[in-house]
């Protein structure tokens, strides 16, 4: 099983959040756009997340050789459960089966009407705001639409939390990548694993919350160090 946050996706050149370059180490107002609370009270909240994600998507990053390598893990049959805490979609893009991949906090690849609940590629809404729309609404129902993402004041997908703790319980080998392990309740699937019996890699540049509960820790760039990890 392996757990990836931010850090498998700096060197596609997406910043993380709270590392020392992070989007809200340097911004803090842009935290806003992630809240849900401020997201749906106040439009002008929404307009500058509109337009955050214009200039993002229209920089889409590529998957880097970190990606690449957990691809190669799973064409070997040694990879069963992907779950990442990112929402760039990075992983399916290099290649990983889509059906592995459990993405905890959603994707930005995709809208969701919060009234309707209503779901689009996020390429239509975009399409609006480059047209003129500053805050699109739902073309079905009128609501408030956003990246289908989880955000700050929304609850995770129960489904998704159990599925990624079966996947702990049942691995023999736990990677952590890129992760501070500091977000709960996926931070969990670490614990879970060791108590299960499986050996734990954990794999940052900065230490964890959790490094004292691995067999293996491992500082460096990711996408340097996980392809020689894996043998490619």
């Amino acid at each position: 099983m392996v757990l990836t946050g931010a850090g498998i996706s700096t060197d596609s050149g997406i910043p993380d959040f709270r590392g020392p370059q992070g989007v809200w180490t340097k911004n803090p107002e842009a935290e806003k756009q992630a809240t849900i609370q401020h997201y749906v009270a106040d439009k002008d909240v929404r307009k500058r997340a509109w337009q955050s994600r214009l200039e993002t998507f229209g920089r889409r990053a590529q998957p880097n050789a970190g990606h690449q390598a957990l691809v190669a893990l799973e064409r070997r049959g040694k990879l069963d459960t992907l779950i990442t805490q990112n929402v760039d979609g990075l992983h399916q893009a290099a290649g990983s089966t889509p059906a592995r991949v459990v993405e905890v906090h959603g994707t930005t690849r995709e809208v969701v009407c919060l009234a309707c609940g209503e779901r689009a590629p996020m390429e239509r809404a975009l399409a609006r705001v480059q047209a003129g729309e500053d805050d699109p609404p739902c073309r079905t129902c009128g609501g408030i639409l956003k990246s289908a993402t989880i955000s700050f004041g929304q609850g995770l997908v129960p489904e998704d939390i159990a599925r990624a703790d079966r996947a702990a319980r049942n691995c023999d080998l736990m990677l952590a990548i890129g992760t501070k392990l500091s977000v709960w309740p996926v931070a969990g699937v670490v614990p879970a694993a060791k108590e299960s019996g499986a050996r734990v890699v954990i794999l940052n540049a900065e230490p964890t919350e959790m490094d004292m509960l691995a067999d293996v820790v491992l500082r460096g760039s990711i996408s340097e160090i996980l392809p020689r990890l894996v043998g490619q």
